[in-house]
């Protein structure tokens, strides 16, 4: 039977909801019998909506403060924030709703959760909506709404965290982190490939698709003490990587590689040995798909705080917030022959699964419950 499914998402929120959406659109599109429609939720604000939308990235490096405000304010408030952005969605998305007229909603951002169940509640529109939650540990309220069909969390902890947002165990689901499928084509290894100090270490440096932290720090601190190379990517900061390349590349020369915002980070992430990189959910679990191990550099307030401790707690990376300890943390990485670094590469490989975008789809396309 034909279905129309409606992707309610975020184009410059950071890079993660984006990533999410387009896991589960790979999968979708196998479908013959599904008609998909990417939406992004702030574009229903109009020109002021993706005004905001886009201030994601000056805020996150530029104010934590602000960002932490921000945060806050949508653990204690979250009712305010969904029927402030009910109103100023309500007649644009009533008229999506008319033109594409879909039998499933699904949101991969949480400001879009209660705000159209709302809308759709008080226009008599009844069809399942399902939370999609993008982060692994530290849930903020707006994920959580039990009128939604179903939520489906991509860790147990996250389960726990909606649960006690009051989201019914009976509604929720746990398939895992969604990663985009070139991440698990490009690193399907038949075992795991060990690091040997045979050769000079690959680094990898970022912080999200926004491009922010001691970049420049670390990349010193690893290039002044270690055989290595490095990779920066900087994202979408076009300043930092211009500062990058001043700071750097007459230095270190051919032992460094500057990057923007790019395409292709399977590829990078493929070829690389360590990943230095902020707690941002998206990224940690494309390396974990990759058997990447990481550093954890920083978090942001709010959202990100849970996932350094997650990564600790799994043994998918290490935590040094310190720039001046990370000598001393890839000194641990790499003793009696890179052992911690490869037990890391060891539980990463048992930890990953490429096959749960796929999964999450086939539930939904196949999920009976709603009548």
């Amino acid at each position: 039977m034909h279905k129309n499914v409606m992707i309610i998402t975020s184009e410059y929120t950071g890079h993660g909801h984006k990533s999410i959406t387009e896991a589960l659109t790979e999968q979708f599109s196998k479908h013959v019998e599904v008609k998909l429609t990417i939406l992004d939720g702030y574009s229903l604000s109009g020109s002021l909506g993706l005004k905001i939308g886009k201030l994601y990235g000056t805020i996150t490096r530029t104010s934590r403060d602000l960002w932490k405000l921000v945060w806050d304010i949508s653990q204690k408030h979250p009712h305010v924030i969904s029927e402030l952005i009910e109103n100023s969605i309500q007649d644009s998305f009533l008229r999506v709703m008319n033109a594409v007229e879909p039998d499933i909603i699904i949101t991969t951002h949480p400001n879009y959760l209660s705000s159209v169940l709302n809308i759709l509640e008080n226009n008599g529109r009844k069809l399942p909506v399902y939370a999609m939650v993008a982060d692994p540990v530290s849930i903020t309220p707006l994920w959580s709404d039990s009128r939604a069909h179903f939520t489906i969390c991509p860790t147990k902890e996250a389960k726990a965290a909606c649960m006690r947002h009051g989201i019914p165990e009976a509604k929720i689901k746990v398939f895992g982190f969604p990663v985009r499928e070139r991440f698990a084509k490009k690193n399907t290894y038949p075992e795991i490939v060990h690091f040997s100090r045979e050769r000079p270490l690959r680094c990898l440096i970022m912080s999200g698709g926004e491009g922010s932290g001691n970049m420049g720090r670390i990349a010193r601190s690893i290039l002044n003490n270690f055989s290595c190379t490095v990779k920066i990517v900087c994202g979408r900061n076009k300043t930092l990587k211009k500062r990058m390349e001043l700071s750097l590349l007459e230095k270190y020369a051919n032992r460094v590689e500057i990057f923007g915002f790019v395409n292709d980070m399977e590829n990078i992430m493929a070829e690389s040995d360590i990943l230095f990189t902020r707690a941002s959910p998206n990224t940690m679990m494309e390396a974990v798909m990759c058997n990447l191990p990481l550093v954890i550099t920083g978090a942001l307030p709010g959202q990100e705080e849970g996932n350094p401790a997650f990564a600790e707690n799994y043994n998918l990376g290490v935590v040094c917030t310190e720039t001046r300890k990370i000598k001393e943390t890839v000194q641990i990485l790499l003793r009696n022959n890179a052992e911690k670094l490869n037990k890391i590469k060891e539980s990463q490989y048992q930890y990953r699964d490429p096959d749960i975008a796929k999964n999450i789809v086939e539930f939904i396309l196949g999920d009976s419950t709603f009548s």
